[in-house]
């Protein structure tokens, strides 16, 4: 192969990356403005921001999606993990608490 034709499909790859990169952040916008409606709602009816039963119902569905979709289920659980971090935080600055 040429080094023209690699970086020619070398360069396909990064749009199709860039391209995903991109519906992911579209994707977390959508998903952080639901988890807002979420916040708002626990907020009004004193919940709290954390639930610790869904977060673990969550991060085992994560997972399993993970498996069928040959990626690595330590991955997926790291990254809801993360999401998860967020949320309650922004759910704790919705009910006016500290967040953590």
């Amino acid at each position: 192969m040429s080094e023209q034709e690699t970086r020619t499909i070398l360069e396909q790859h990064r749009q199709s990356i860039d391209n995903i990169d991109a519906a992911l952040i579209h994707m977390l916008a959508e998903r952080f403005r639901q988890t807002q409606a979420v916040g708002e709602l626990k907020a009004r009816s004193g919940l709290p921001a954390a639930d610790p039963e869904r977060e673990s119902r969550q991060i085992e569905r994560l997972r399993q999606l993970a498996v069928s979709a040959r990626l690595d289920p330590d991955f997926a659980e790291k990254f809801l993990a993360f999401i998860i971090r967020e949320v309650i935080r922004h759910h704790d600055s919705i009910a006016g608490r500290s967040p953590r």
